[in-house]
């Protein structure tokens, strides 16, 4: 898609890519190892404030505002979008289970069937790490759709199709299954790692929420994805 507002290119922050800007929202490429929003360890170099900074274009005296719509793992790259006032990340709130969102991952291992679903009740447990939970009272319902693309070295190229967003839930769901993501220690990886989480989120296809225009982004794909 064609920026509707020029990027400014020499201004966008490290560790961006600015794809997509309109009076309504903004789509960027998150590079691996940037949080998306502040957390009690880090408040400034995150996308969400120096998104907030750029669109602010310098003036410590403006008050425009960046509103998160949806949040991806600091160690995880790809698409991530902002509105720019309340009322449309309050729309794309409401329209959120209609938005197409794909992901890539490289997994240990052979999957078999080459293709399914997953679903299960994910919570956190007391040292904060998510896993499935028998009891639908204890967690909540996450929803994940898997298909090899391609496999080589005892490691397999998935396309995910997010039908849930719950925290870690892709991590968690192919780490059960036993195939974790390179990368991913926290959830069980092991070895052969490519000196980062393999995770990116690739696509992103929704219906503009203001002007009901269908858009459909795409994120380069790091090297680390090769197999």
């Amino acid at each position: 898609m064609k920026s509707k507002i020029p990027i400014r290119k020499r201004f966008v922050p490290n560790g961006i890519t600015l794809l997509y800007e309109d009076r309504d929202i903004l789509v960027i490429d998150k590079s691996a190892g940037l949080l998306s929003v502040k957390a009690r360890y880090e408040s400034e170099l995150t996308a969400h404030n120096l998104l907030t900074q750029y669109i602010r274009k310098g003036n410590s005296r403006a008050t425009a505002e960046l509103f998160v719509v949806h949040r991806l793992d600091r160690e995880t790259s790809g698409l991530l979008m902002f509105a720019k006032s309340l009322a449309i990340r309050e729309t794309l709130a409401s329209q959120w289970t209609r938005v197409e969102k794909k992901y890539l991952a490289l997994v240990h291992g052979t999957m078999n069937p080459k293709n399914g679903l997953i679903e299960s009740y994910l919570a956190d447990d007391e040292d904060y790490v998510v896993r499935t939970v028998q009891d639908p009272q204890e967690g909540k319902l996450a929803r994940t759709r898997y298909q090899v693309i391609r496999e080589s070295n005892n490691q397999s190229l998935l396309e995910i199709d997010l039908l849930t967003g719950k925290k870690n839930q892709i991590r968690v769901h192919l780490s059960e299954k036993g195939h974790p993501i390179v990368g991913d220690a926290k959830y069980g990886a092991q070895g052969n790692g490519k000196g980062r989480l393999c995770l990116h989120a690739w696509k992103l296809k929704f219906q503009h929420p203001f002007t009901h225009e269908a858009l459909n982004f795409e994120a380069v794909i790091p090297p680390c994805f090769n197999v």
